[in-house]
Protein backbone atom coordinates (compact mmCIF):
# COMPACT_ATOMS: atom_id res chain seq x y z
CA UNK A 1 0.00 0.00 0.00
CA UNK A 2 0.97 3.60 -0.62
CA UNK A 3 0.25 6.13 2.34
CA UNK A 4 0.23 9.82 2.43
CA UNK A 5 1.57 11.20 5.58
CA UNK A 6 2.07 14.82 7.11
CA UNK A 7 2.15 16.92 10.11
CA UNK A 8 0.33 20.28 10.16
CA UNK A 9 0.30 21.27 13.84
CA UNK A 10 -0.73 25.18 15.37
CA UNK A 11 -3.03 25.69 18.97
CA UNK A 12 -4.47 29.25 17.60
CA UNK A 13 -5.39 31.88 20.03
CA UNK A 14 -7.45 34.17 18.90
CA UNK A 15 -6.53 36.80 21.05
CA UNK A 16 -2.88 36.38 20.73
CA UNK A 17 -1.55 39.76 18.75
CA UNK A 18 1.13 37.62 16.83
CA UNK A 19 0.14 36.42 14.01
CA UNK A 20 1.19 33.22 12.12
CA UNK A 21 3.09 33.03 9.02
CA UNK A 22 3.98 30.20 7.30
CA UNK A 23 7.69 31.01 8.28
CA UNK A 24 6.56 30.16 11.86
CA UNK A 25 5.90 26.18 11.22
CA UNK A 26 9.46 25.80 12.06
CA UNK A 27 9.30 24.02 15.52
CA UNK A 28 11.97 21.27 15.20
CA UNK A 29 14.00 22.88 12.49
CA UNK A 30 16.60 25.48 12.67
CA UNK A 31 15.41 26.82 9.39
CA UNK A 32 12.28 29.23 8.80
CA UNK A 33 8.93 27.68 7.48
CA UNK A 34 8.47 23.83 7.30
CA UNK A 35 10.24 20.89 6.17
CA UNK A 36 8.79 18.49 2.82
CA UNK A 37 9.76 15.18 1.52
CA UNK A 38 12.75 13.61 2.98
CA UNK A 39 13.91 16.28 5.33
CA UNK A 40 10.14 16.20 6.97
CA UNK A 41 11.11 12.27 7.47
CA UNK A 42 14.08 12.82 8.85
CA UNK A 43 13.28 15.45 11.40
CA UNK A 44 9.97 13.49 12.64
CA UNK A 45 11.92 9.60 12.65
CA UNK A 46 12.74 8.46 15.95
CA UNK A 47 10.19 11.57 18.28
CA UNK A 48 7.39 11.16 20.46
CA UNK A 49 5.07 12.32 17.63
CA UNK A 50 2.04 10.90 15.74
CA UNK A 51 3.66 11.24 12.25
CA UNK A 52 6.47 9.05 13.47
CA UNK A 53 4.15 6.05 14.56
CA UNK A 54 2.43 6.07 11.05
CA UNK A 55 6.14 5.84 9.24
CA UNK A 56 7.27 3.14 11.91
CA UNK A 57 3.68 1.24 11.16
CA UNK A 58 4.10 1.49 7.58
CA UNK A 59 7.96 0.55 7.51
CA UNK A 60 6.88 -2.57 9.44
CA UNK A 61 4.20 -3.58 7.27
CA UNK A 62 6.63 -3.26 3.92
CA UNK A 63 4.57 -0.51 2.51
CA UNK A 64 5.55 2.89 0.58
CA UNK A 65 4.78 6.28 2.15
CA UNK A 66 5.31 9.70 1.18
CA UNK A 67 5.47 12.83 3.57
CA UNK A 68 5.03 15.90 1.91
CA UNK A 69 4.72 18.41 5.10
CA UNK A 70 6.26 18.61 8.08
CA UNK A 71 5.07 22.06 9.65
CA UNK A 72 4.95 23.06 13.56
CA UNK A 73 4.30 26.14 15.06
CA UNK A 74 4.74 27.21 18.34
CA UNK A 75 1.24 28.46 19.49
CA UNK A 76 0.19 32.24 19.27
CA UNK A 77 -2.34 34.35 17.01
CA UNK A 78 -4.57 33.58 14.06
CA UNK A 79 -2.66 31.55 10.94
CA UNK A 80 -2.19 33.49 7.84
CA UNK A 81 -4.47 32.45 4.78
CA UNK A 82 -1.01 32.69 2.73
CA UNK A 83 0.39 29.81 5.38
CA UNK A 84 -2.57 28.09 5.23
CA UNK A 85 -3.38 28.04 1.65
CA UNK A 86 0.32 26.57 1.28
CA UNK A 87 0.22 23.97 3.42
CA UNK A 88 -2.89 23.00 2.50
CA UNK A 89 -2.05 22.86 -0.82
CA UNK A 90 1.06 20.52 -0.18
CA UNK A 91 -1.08 18.08 1.41
CA UNK A 92 -3.60 17.70 -1.08
CA UNK A 93 -1.50 17.51 -4.06
CA UNK A 94 0.20 14.53 -2.45
CA UNK A 95 -3.22 13.00 -2.00
CA UNK A 96 -4.62 14.04 -5.34
CA UNK A 97 -1.03 12.21 -6.96
CA UNK A 98 -2.79 8.99 -5.56
CA UNK A 99 -2.91 6.66 -1.99
CA UNK A 100 -4.24 4.01 0.13
CA UNK A 101 -5.20 5.87 2.82
CA UNK A 102 -3.78 9.59 4.55
CA UNK A 103 -2.14 9.55 8.15
CA UNK A 104 -2.54 13.26 9.67
CA UNK A 105 -0.43 14.57 12.45
CA UNK A 106 -2.78 18.05 12.96
CA UNK A 107 -3.45 19.70 16.65
CA UNK A 108 -7.42 20.17 16.10
CA UNK A 109 -7.50 23.98 17.41
CA UNK A 110 -5.67 25.77 14.22
CA UNK A 111 -7.86 28.80 13.27
CA UNK A 112 -6.36 30.40 10.05
CA UNK A 113 -7.51 33.53 8.56
CA UNK A 114 -11.11 32.46 6.62
CA UNK A 115 -11.14 29.29 8.36
CA UNK A 116 -12.28 29.08 12.19
CA UNK A 117 -11.34 25.34 11.87
CA UNK A 118 -8.59 24.99 9.66
CA UNK A 119 -8.17 21.10 10.05
CA UNK A 120 -11.97 20.61 8.97
CA UNK A 121 -11.19 22.88 5.74
CA UNK A 122 -8.35 20.50 4.75
CA UNK A 123 -9.82 17.56 5.43
CA UNK A 124 -12.97 18.58 3.28
CA UNK A 125 -10.08 19.46 0.47
CA UNK A 126 -8.82 16.15 0.54
CA UNK A 127 -12.01 14.91 0.48
CA UNK A 128 -12.53 17.19 -2.70
CA UNK A 129 -9.73 15.00 -4.41
CA UNK A 130 -10.36 11.68 -2.58
CA UNK A 131 -13.63 10.93 -1.99
CA UNK A 132 -13.25 7.42 -0.95
CA UNK A 133 -9.96 7.44 0.44
CA UNK A 134 -9.77 6.64 4.25
CA UNK A 135 -8.37 8.85 6.82
CA UNK A 136 -6.74 8.13 10.53
CA UNK A 137 -6.24 11.11 12.47
CA UNK A 138 -4.36 11.79 15.58
CA UNK A 139 -5.50 15.11 17.82
CA UNK A 140 -4.29 16.96 20.30
CA UNK A 141 -6.16 16.76 23.86
CA UNK A 142 -6.71 20.41 23.38
CA UNK A 143 -8.64 20.10 20.15
CA UNK A 144 -12.23 21.77 19.17
CA UNK A 145 -14.55 19.67 16.90
CA UNK A 146 -16.98 20.92 14.15
CA UNK A 147 -18.86 18.79 11.38
CA UNK A 148 -16.17 18.78 8.95
CA UNK A 149 -13.59 17.93 11.13
CA UNK A 150 -15.61 15.11 12.44
CA UNK A 151 -17.20 13.88 8.95
CA UNK A 152 -14.75 13.84 7.24
CA UNK A 153 -12.35 11.93 8.84
CA UNK A 154 -12.68 7.83 8.81
CA UNK A 155 -10.85 7.54 12.40
CA UNK A 156 -9.61 10.06 14.77
CA UNK A 157 -7.98 9.60 18.18
CA UNK A 158 -6.54 12.32 20.76
CA UNK A 159 -3.77 12.31 23.27
CA UNK A 160 -5.06 10.94 26.89
CA UNK A 161 -2.25 13.05 28.43
CA UNK A 162 -1.15 16.15 29.57
CA UNK A 163 1.36 17.53 29.47
CA UNK A 164 1.19 15.54 26.13
CA UNK A 165 3.81 12.43 26.63
CA UNK A 166 1.11 9.61 24.75
CA UNK A 167 2.00 11.46 21.08
CA UNK A 168 3.72 8.42 19.48
CA UNK A 169 0.86 6.05 21.12
CA UNK A 170 -1.85 8.01 19.97
CA UNK A 171 -0.75 8.16 16.32
CA UNK A 172 -0.21 3.87 16.64
CA UNK A 173 -3.84 4.05 18.28
CA UNK A 174 -4.78 5.57 15.34
CA UNK A 175 -3.10 3.70 12.82
CA UNK A 176 -4.03 0.30 14.02
CA UNK A 177 -7.45 1.19 13.69
CA UNK A 178 -6.85 2.39 10.36
CA UNK A 179 -5.23 -0.83 9.36
CA UNK A 180 -7.90 -2.91 10.93
CA UNK A 181 -10.51 -0.87 8.46
CA UNK A 182 -8.44 -1.78 5.57
CA UNK A 183 -8.28 -4.94 5.82
CA UNK A 184 -11.77 -5.39 6.66
CA UNK A 185 -11.53 -6.41 9.85
CA UNK A 186 -13.53 -3.23 11.11
CA UNK A 187 -16.06 -0.75 10.01
CA UNK A 188 -15.22 2.49 11.71
CA UNK A 189 -17.81 4.75 12.36
CA UNK A 190 -17.51 7.85 14.11
CA UNK A 191 -19.95 9.41 17.02
CA UNK A 192 -19.13 12.62 18.53
CA UNK A 193 -20.82 15.46 21.12
CA UNK A 194 -19.62 18.83 22.40
CA UNK A 195 -20.48 19.99 25.66
CA UNK A 196 -20.99 23.46 25.95
CA UNK A 197 -18.57 24.31 28.30
CA UNK A 198 -15.12 25.89 28.62
CA UNK A 199 -12.62 24.02 30.78
CA UNK A 200 -10.04 25.54 32.73
CA UNK A 201 -6.58 24.71 31.32
CA UNK A 202 -4.97 24.13 34.74
CA UNK A 203 -8.02 22.15 35.57
CA UNK A 204 -8.10 20.02 32.46
CA UNK A 205 -5.43 17.62 33.04
CA UNK A 206 -6.21 13.64 33.34
CA UNK A 207 -3.60 13.42 35.69
CA UNK A 208 -5.99 14.41 38.09
CA UNK A 209 -9.30 15.13 39.15
CA UNK A 210 -12.14 15.74 37.53
CA UNK A 211 -10.70 14.44 34.13
CA UNK A 212 -8.90 11.78 35.61
CA UNK A 213 -11.77 9.14 36.28
CA UNK A 214 -13.34 10.61 32.76
CA UNK A 215 -10.14 9.81 30.31
CA UNK A 216 -9.69 6.48 32.30
CA UNK A 217 -13.11 4.87 31.85
CA UNK A 218 -12.27 6.27 28.34
CA UNK A 219 -8.87 4.48 27.78
CA UNK A 220 -10.26 1.38 29.44
CA UNK A 221 -13.20 0.65 27.20
CA UNK A 222 -10.28 1.12 24.20
CA UNK A 223 -8.00 -1.30 25.77
CA UNK A 224 -10.93 -3.38 26.45
CA UNK A 225 -12.62 -4.05 23.11
CA UNK A 226 -15.95 -2.06 23.91
CA UNK A 227 -15.14 0.37 20.96
CA UNK A 228 -12.17 1.02 18.74
CA UNK A 229 -11.27 4.47 19.97
CA UNK A 230 -12.48 6.60 22.48
CA UNK A 231 -10.94 9.83 22.99
CA UNK A 232 -11.99 12.87 25.49
CA UNK A 233 -11.04 16.21 24.18
CA UNK A 234 -10.53 19.56 27.12
CA UNK A 235 -10.70 21.46 24.13
CA UNK A 236 -8.87 25.15 23.66
CA UNK A 237 -10.85 27.42 25.46
CA UNK A 238 -8.35 30.50 23.92
CA UNK A 239 -10.51 30.45 20.61
CA UNK A 240 -12.97 32.44 20.03
CA UNK A 241 -15.10 30.23 17.57
CA UNK A 242 -18.11 28.89 17.46
CA UNK A 243 -16.95 25.19 18.09
CA UNK A 244 -15.09 25.67 21.29
CA UNK A 245 -15.45 23.05 23.99
CA UNK A 246 -15.18 20.17 25.91
CA UNK A 247 -15.87 17.15 23.42
CA UNK A 248 -16.09 13.73 23.41
CA UNK A 249 -15.32 11.34 20.00
CA UNK A 250 -15.86 7.29 19.63
CA UNK A 251 -15.14 5.25 16.65
CA UNK A 252 -17.07 2.11 17.09
CA UNK A 253 -17.13 -0.69 14.81
CA UNK A 254 -20.11 -0.59 12.66
CA UNK A 255 -21.71 -3.83 13.67
CA UNK A 256 -21.51 -2.09 17.72
CA UNK A 257 -22.45 1.36 17.45
CA UNK A 258 -25.12 0.87 20.40
CA UNK A 259 -21.88 0.73 22.55
CA UNK A 260 -20.49 3.21 21.30
CA UNK A 261 -23.03 5.25 21.57
CA UNK A 262 -23.60 4.11 25.65
CA UNK A 263 -20.13 4.88 26.55
CA UNK A 264 -20.55 8.84 24.85
CA UNK A 265 -23.35 9.03 27.17
CA UNK A 266 -22.14 8.10 29.68
CA UNK A 267 -18.68 9.97 29.24
CA UNK A 268 -20.34 13.53 28.56
CA UNK A 269 -22.61 12.43 31.39
CA UNK A 270 -19.35 12.42 33.72
CA UNK A 271 -18.27 15.51 32.12
CA UNK A 272 -21.43 17.78 32.50
CA UNK A 273 -21.48 17.06 36.21
CA UNK A 274 -18.40 18.28 37.04
CA UNK A 275 -18.45 21.06 34.97
CA UNK A 276 -18.08 23.05 38.53
CA UNK A 277 -14.62 21.09 39.12
CA UNK A 278 -13.08 22.40 35.59
CA UNK A 279 -13.24 25.88 36.71
CA UNK A 280 -9.77 26.84 38.16
CA UNK A 281 -9.73 29.78 41.61
CA UNK A 282 -7.24 32.66 40.72
CA UNK A 283 -4.69 33.67 43.24
CA UNK A 284 -3.47 37.50 43.77
CA UNK A 285 0.04 37.35 41.91
CA UNK A 286 1.26 39.01 44.85
CA UNK A 287 0.53 36.71 47.22
CA UNK A 288 1.84 33.46 45.18
CA UNK A 289 5.15 35.21 44.73
CA UNK A 290 4.90 35.91 48.69
CA UNK A 291 3.79 32.46 49.90
CA UNK A 292 6.89 31.20 47.49
CA UNK A 293 9.35 33.09 49.16
CA UNK A 294 8.04 31.55 52.80
CA UNK A 295 8.91 28.07 51.64
CA UNK A 296 11.90 26.31 52.69
CA UNK A 297 12.29 23.49 50.22
CA UNK A 298 14.32 24.20 46.97
CA UNK A 299 14.22 24.26 44.27
CA UNK A 300 10.49 26.13 43.65
CA UNK A 301 9.37 26.24 40.29
CA UNK A 302 6.87 29.11 40.22
CA UNK A 303 4.61 29.07 37.02
CA UNK A 304 3.62 32.12 35.14
CA UNK A 305 0.32 30.87 33.65
CA UNK A 306 -0.94 34.13 32.02
CA UNK A 307 1.68 34.87 29.27
CA UNK A 308 2.48 30.99 28.10
CA UNK A 309 3.63 30.81 24.19
CA UNK A 310 2.48 26.96 24.93
CA UNK A 311 -1.43 28.64 24.50
CA UNK A 312 -0.49 31.78 22.32
CA UNK A 313 1.31 34.19 24.67
CA UNK A 314 4.21 36.31 23.35
CA UNK A 315 6.38 35.33 26.71
CA UNK A 316 7.48 39.04 26.98
CA UNK A 317 5.58 39.93 29.85
CA UNK A 318 7.44 41.07 32.37
CA UNK A 319 4.86 41.65 35.39
CA UNK A 320 6.26 38.32 37.55
CA UNK A 321 9.66 38.63 37.41
CA UNK A 322 9.41 42.42 38.33
CA UNK A 323 7.18 41.22 41.41
CA UNK A 324 9.71 38.17 42.11
CA UNK A 325 12.70 40.72 42.19
CA UNK A 326 10.69 43.65 44.25
CA UNK A 327 10.03 41.18 46.98
CA UNK A 328 13.78 39.72 46.92
CA UNK A 329 13.48 36.72 46.29
CA UNK A 330 17.34 34.87 45.70
CA UNK A 331 18.87 32.25 43.59
CA UNK A 332 16.42 32.36 40.67
CA UNK A 333 16.34 31.55 36.90
CA UNK A 334 13.64 33.41 35.02
CA UNK A 335 12.75 32.40 31.36
CA UNK A 336 13.11 32.07 28.35
CA UNK A 337 12.20 35.65 27.64
CA UNK A 338 11.23 36.32 24.03
CA UNK A 339 12.99 40.02 23.08
CA UNK A 340 15.45 39.82 19.69
CA UNK A 341 15.87 43.41 20.39
CA UNK A 342 17.07 42.73 23.56
CA UNK A 343 19.26 39.39 22.32
CA UNK A 344 20.97 41.91 19.75
CA UNK A 345 22.17 44.53 22.39
CA UNK A 346 23.44 41.60 24.83
CA UNK A 347 25.21 40.19 21.79
CA UNK A 348 26.65 43.15 20.59
CA UNK A 349 28.03 43.82 24.38
CA UNK A 350 29.79 40.48 24.60
CA UNK A 351 30.18 37.65 27.63
CA UNK A 352 31.45 39.28 30.46
CA UNK A 353 30.05 42.87 29.95
CA UNK A 354 27.71 45.05 32.33
CA UNK A 355 24.65 46.10 30.16
CA UNK A 356 21.45 48.18 31.31
CA UNK A 357 18.95 47.83 28.97
CA UNK A 358 14.93 47.30 28.81
CA UNK A 359 13.72 43.94 28.76
CA UNK A 360 10.37 42.24 26.85
CA UNK A 361 7.10 44.24 26.92
CA UNK A 362 7.71 44.65 23.62
CA UNK A 363 4.10 43.52 23.01
CA UNK A 364 0.59 45.38 23.14
CA UNK A 365 -2.30 42.98 23.85
CA UNK A 366 -5.04 45.08 22.54
CA UNK A 367 -7.73 42.39 23.17
CA UNK A 368 -7.67 42.65 26.71
CA UNK A 369 -6.42 46.13 26.53
CA UNK A 370 -3.15 45.42 27.72
CA UNK A 371 0.07 47.27 26.89
CA UNK A 372 3.54 46.18 27.19
CA UNK A 373 5.85 47.14 29.76
CA UNK A 374 9.42 46.85 29.32
CA UNK A 375 11.48 45.77 32.65
CA UNK A 376 14.86 47.56 33.04
CA UNK A 377 17.55 45.51 34.69
CA UNK A 378 21.57 45.85 34.90
CA UNK A 379 23.48 43.08 34.49
CA UNK A 380 26.58 40.92 33.43
CA UNK A 381 26.18 38.95 30.41
CA UNK A 382 27.22 35.43 31.56
CA UNK A 383 26.59 33.09 28.26
CA UNK A 384 25.92 33.59 24.59
CA UNK A 385 24.26 30.28 23.20
CA UNK A 386 22.74 29.38 19.94
CA UNK A 387 19.29 27.93 21.46
CA UNK A 388 19.68 24.58 19.81
CA UNK A 389 18.86 21.71 21.66
CA UNK A 390 17.32 18.30 21.74
CA UNK A 391 14.35 17.21 24.12
CA UNK A 392 15.35 14.66 26.75
CA UNK A 393 12.27 14.84 28.92
CA UNK A 394 8.88 12.52 27.93
CA UNK A 395 7.38 15.11 25.77
CA UNK A 396 8.18 15.23 22.24
CA UNK A 397 11.11 13.19 23.11
CA UNK A 398 14.15 13.32 20.60
CA UNK A 399 12.66 16.69 18.80
CA UNK A 400 14.96 19.19 18.15
CA UNK A 401 13.96 22.56 18.69
CA UNK A 402 15.83 26.22 19.08
CA UNK A 403 15.30 29.25 20.74
CA UNK A 404 17.68 31.06 18.20
CA UNK A 405 20.08 33.08 19.82
CA UNK A 406 20.07 32.77 23.49
CA UNK A 407 21.73 35.01 25.89
CA UNK A 408 21.94 34.36 30.34
CA UNK A 409 21.89 38.22 31.87
CA UNK A 410 22.98 37.94 35.59
CA UNK A 411 20.92 40.44 37.43
CA UNK A 412 22.66 39.99 40.83
CA UNK A 413 22.66 36.69 41.33
CA UNK A 414 19.43 36.09 39.60
CA UNK A 415 19.96 34.38 35.66
CA UNK A 416 17.15 35.70 33.50
CA UNK A 417 16.87 33.64 30.16
CA UNK A 418 16.44 35.98 27.18
CA UNK A 419 16.02 34.67 23.85
CA UNK A 420 15.12 34.86 19.74
CA UNK A 421 12.20 32.52 19.38
CA UNK A 422 9.73 31.90 22.02
CA UNK A 423 9.46 28.22 23.94
CA UNK A 424 7.28 26.77 26.43
CA UNK A 425 9.60 25.15 29.04
CA UNK A 426 8.33 21.63 28.83
CA UNK A 427 11.84 20.46 28.60
CA UNK A 428 14.77 21.29 31.01
CA UNK A 429 16.81 21.56 28.16
CA UNK A 430 15.80 25.44 27.60
CA UNK A 431 18.18 26.23 30.29
CA UNK A 432 20.73 23.28 30.92
CA UNK A 433 21.61 24.09 26.92
CA UNK A 434 23.21 27.18 28.38
CA UNK A 435 25.09 25.50 31.47
CA UNK A 436 22.82 26.17 33.93
CA UNK A 437 22.53 23.67 36.67
CA UNK A 438 19.15 23.77 37.76
CA UNK A 439 20.15 22.06 41.46
CA UNK A 440 21.78 25.00 42.07
CA UNK A 441 18.79 27.63 41.87
CA UNK A 442 16.23 28.14 45.24
CA UNK A 443 13.55 29.21 41.85
CA UNK A 444 12.75 28.62 38.58
CA UNK A 445 10.20 31.11 36.95
CA UNK A 446 9.06 29.89 34.02
CA UNK A 447 5.59 30.47 31.59
CA UNK A 448 3.62 27.79 31.31
CA UNK A 449 0.07 25.78 32.51
CA UNK A 450 0.67 22.00 32.75
CA UNK A 451 3.25 20.67 29.99
CA UNK A 452 5.97 22.30 32.72
CA UNK A 453 5.18 19.25 34.46
CA UNK A 454 7.16 17.03 32.31
CA UNK A 455 10.51 17.86 32.31
CA UNK A 456 10.17 20.03 35.45
CA UNK A 457 8.18 17.95 37.84
CA UNK A 458 10.76 15.86 38.69
CA UNK A 459 13.18 18.09 39.44
CA UNK A 460 10.84 20.47 41.92
CA UNK A 461 10.06 20.36 45.46
CA UNK A 462 7.70 22.74 45.26
CA UNK A 463 5.09 24.12 42.40
CA UNK A 464 3.70 27.88 43.01
CA UNK A 465 1.34 28.71 40.28
CA UNK A 466 1.27 32.51 39.75
CA UNK A 467 -1.27 34.52 37.49
CA UNK A 468 0.37 36.87 35.70
CA UNK A 469 -1.40 39.30 32.78
CA UNK A 470 -1.43 37.80 29.71
CA UNK A 471 -3.98 36.54 27.00
CA UNK A 472 -3.83 33.09 28.42
CA UNK A 473 -5.38 33.79 31.90
CA UNK A 474 -7.66 31.65 33.57
CA UNK A 475 -9.68 34.83 33.85
CA UNK A 476 -12.33 34.50 31.23
CA UNK A 477 -13.93 37.57 32.41
CA UNK A 478 -10.88 39.29 30.59
CA UNK A 479 -11.76 38.21 27.27
CA UNK A 480 -14.51 39.58 24.84
CA UNK A 481 -15.65 36.55 23.30
CA UNK A 482 -18.27 36.86 20.33
CA UNK A 483 -18.41 33.88 18.32
CA UNK A 484 -18.44 30.97 20.89
CA UNK A 485 -22.00 29.41 20.75
CA UNK A 486 -24.03 30.09 23.62
CA UNK A 487 -25.14 29.96 26.85
CA UNK A 488 -21.57 28.37 27.73
CA UNK A 489 -20.52 27.22 30.91
CA UNK A 490 -18.88 29.02 33.33
CA UNK A 491 -19.54 32.20 31.06
CA UNK A 492 -23.50 31.90 31.78
CA UNK A 493 -23.49 29.50 35.03
CA UNK A 494 -26.96 28.49 34.51
CA UNK A 495 -26.78 27.05 31.82
CA UNK A 496 -28.84 23.81 31.49
CA UNK A 497 -28.09 22.64 28.06
CA UNK A 498 -26.19 19.36 28.63
CA UNK A 499 -25.43 18.42 25.06
CA UNK A 500 -24.61 20.61 21.92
Amino acid sequence: MRFVIALMRHETNTFSPIATPLRAFSRGSSTDGPLYGDDAVRACQGTNSAAAAFMDIAQRQGDEFVMPLMANAVPSGIVTAEAFESMAGTIVEAVRAGCDAVMLDLHGAMVAEGFPDAEGELLARIRAVAPQVPIAVALDFHANFSDALVGNATVIAGYCTYPHVDVYETGARAARTLMAALRGEAKPVLLWRTLPMLTHMLRQTPRTQPMKDIMDRAMAAERDGEVLNASVFGGFPLADIPHTGLAVVIVADGDRMDTGQRLLDELCDMAWERRADFVFPLEPMQTSVARARELAHWPVVLVDHGDNCGAGGPTDEMTVLGEVLRQGLDGVVAGPFWDPAAVAELVGAGVGQTVTLDVGGKTDMPALGLKGTPLRLTGRVQCITDGNYQVTGPMFTGMKLSLGRTVVLDVGGTLVVVCEKPQEPFDSGVFTHAGIDLSRRKYILIKSRQHFRAGFEPIAKEIVLVAGPGVCSSDYSQFPFRNLRRPIYPLEPHTTAKHA
